[in-house]
């Protein structure tokens, strides 16, 4: 046996072992998710992706509907405006959480997934913009999904044309490697 042939058997070794770890990473995210939607049926928190004002506004408006839930805002407007939005809809402060942790999408997600967890929510409602709602759910399926918490989308209408499959691809890549190491990659995204 050469020496070449022996490095072809280990690259391709170490290949399908990647395929198969890959594999069985993605593969129990959608167990997760089930089991996660069937002990709750209904969402018991709103999850909102910061990104300009009228999120706030459109979650100040969903929370009236939605009394009992708390609000959790990631890296959204500055206080003032988060705070104007809900006093304007009457919603109480106190059911508000404004975190400023996050620095991207995939970050929006990595940095609140813990307290979700220490608040034992299984299923939350994600608010985001049309535009921006197929990435959010692209990462919410896995990292959320890792973590057996669900999800029911609820989008902006906007003007905007949806963001493109590369951003898609490349945070659901950053989404895996967040599973696999706690690291977002969101020094790449600089």
């Amino acid at each position: 046996m050469t020496i070449l042939s022996l490095k072809s058997k280990r690259y391709r070794f170490s290949c399908w072992v990647s395929y198969a770890l890959i594999l069985s990473l993605v593969s129990f995210i959608p167990t997760r998710l089930a089991i996660a939607q069937i002990s709750a049926p209904n969402p018991q928190a709103v999850f909102t992706l910061g990104g300009d004002l009228l999120r706030e506004i459109f979650t100040a408006q969903f929370a009236k509907i939605h009394p009992d839930l708390e609000i959790w805002i990631s890296s959204g407007s500055p206080t003032n405006e988060a705070n104007w939005a809900f006093n304007t809809a009457k919603v109480p402060l106190e059911k508000v959480y404004l975190d400023r942790r996050a620095i991207d999408t995939v970050t929006n997600f990595t940095s609140l997934v813990a307290d979700f967890k220490k608040r034992h929510f299984q299923h939350l409602y994600l608010i985001t913009a049309d535009y921006h709602m197929r990435r959010a759910k692209a990462i919410a399926c896995i990292i959320f999904g890792s973590q057996g918490i669900a999800f029911t989308p609820v989008s902006i209408p906007t003007d905007k044309p949806v963001e493109s499959w590369w951003r898609v691809l490349r945070d659901i890549c950053r989404a895996l490697l967040w599973i696999c190491t706690k690291r977002t990659g969101a020094s790449l995204n600089q």
